[in-house]
């Protein structure tokens, strides 16, 4: 299905797992950089795409082994924490793969949330150049429509940004690290996992109502490189 906001793609989970695992595989094969990044993203769906990956074997582990891998944001957490996207990441499927620490770009989230940001800003520029963010990026929605950690009325929503990694209070949540606007623009290719029933009136809203309604419809803007893979119960409305 093609929309304004990129294309559709409506399967089973096994099936959208497999649409994920091949589009790791293609970004892992990019020849236009030596170190194809790819963005990670947290949520009790990328976890069990992991615990699938793992047991099914899907991966060789040398098809993968330009690739940086990273998350598209992150909790203030120790990377030991069970809320740690990247720790998450690390342990069920980077671990598993056998993935190198060089390969392993995580957010520095021992120091405080503004040092972060600037660290990960610099390093990122260090080693990957300027204008450039994931090759790949994965993104999740939230039932209130937010994006990475670009909640509503976020106030990294439209601001005057340069970096394609920032920080911001979450009210309720805390300290977030994230990939701004302009990070998400830079991405070559972004691909957007939506599962569940619970989601499946946001999915409407987000597709129908006016832009600006909700954080993830900035999605719009780099519609030709988004899919959204989602589950018939996520995309019953539709």
């Amino acid at each position: 299905m093609e929309t304004a906001y990129g294309k559709v793609i409506i399967e089973p989970r096994d099936q959208l797992f497999e649409h994920i695992a091949e589009r790791i595989e293609i970004a892992a094969r990019d020849t236009s950089v030596a170190e194809p990044t790819i963005g990670l993203t947290g949520g009790s769906t990328p976890k069990a795409f992991y615990q699938w990956a793992t047991e099914q074997k899907r991966f060789k582990a040398d098809a993968l082994s330009k690739v940086v891998w990273s998350v598209s944001d992150e909790r203030m957490v120790p990377l030991e924490d069970s809320e740690s996207n990247f720790g998450n990441a690390d342990r069920m499927l980077l671990e598993p793969l056998g993935v190198a620490a060089i390969k392993k770009f995580p957010w520095p989230v021992q120091v405080d949330p503004h040092s972060a940001s600037v660290v990960l800003n610099r390093k990122w520029l260090e080693r990957f150049g300027p204008d450039r963010s994931f090759e790949l990026c994965f993104l999740g929605m939230g039932d209130d429509g937010h994006t990475a950690s670009l909640f509503p009325d976020s106030p990294l929503l439209g601001a005057d940004i340069s970096d394609s990694f920032s920080c911001v209070e979450v009210p309720g949540k805390g300290w977030r690290l994230t990939l701004t606007e302009v990070g998400i623009c830079q991405s070559k290719d972004i691909v957007v996992v939506v599962t569940g029933s619970n989601k499946a009136e946001r999915v409407k809203a987000v597709f129908n109502e006016p832009v600006g309604s909700y954080p993830i419809q900035i999605l719009k803007q780099r519609a030709n490189k988004v899919t959204w893979l989602m589950d018939p119960d996520a995309a019953k409305l539709l």
